[in-house]
């Protein structure tokens, strides 16, 4: 995959080639962050690679802030959107999670706590355009 990478994916299927491609450039430690609003995909996204990486099961971690999956690499899939200061961060130790070299991090509505995530490797950003098209951007800082 080349970065920038940017593609307007027409269905599921086509995000969730995108996506499998996108789990071949993975390592433990990476930390993958996702921007969209609200029913973009993101945690379609985050589902099709933990797919190709042999993990099933994966649900939104809205209400429990972080799931831990294990497949072919560890996996933390982190949601920020009920997060409502940086202090939160330390008390619910997310950066325990964060600093974890072995996981892979993903972390939705990162662009909410864009002080406390500068170290990203990846910048996944998914935009609705309509019911069956979005437009994917993944950045390689």
């Amino acid at each position: 995959m080349n970065y920038p990478f940017e593609k307007v994916a027409d269905g599921a299927e086509e995000t969730k080639l995108i996506a499998e491609e996108f789990a071949e450039e993975l390592n433990g430690g990476d930390l993958v962050l996702f921007h969209g609003n609200l029913g973009s995909g993101k945690t379609f996204f985050v589902r099709s690679v933990c797919s190709a990486l042999g993990i099933d099961g994966v649900t939104s971690p809205t209400f429990s802030l972080v799931n831990e999956y294990h497949g072919e690499k560890k996996v933390f899939h982190i949601d920020l959107y009920r997060i409502e200061k940086a202090d939160e961060f330390e008390n619910i130790g997310l950066y325990d999670y964060l600093s974890d070299e072995d996981a892979v991090k993903f972390v939705e509505w990162a662009e909410l706590f864009p002080e406390q995530l500068k170290d990203y490797d990846f910048l996944i950003t998914i935009e609705y355009i309509d019911d069956n098209k979005r437009k994917i951007k993944i950045e390689r800082k």
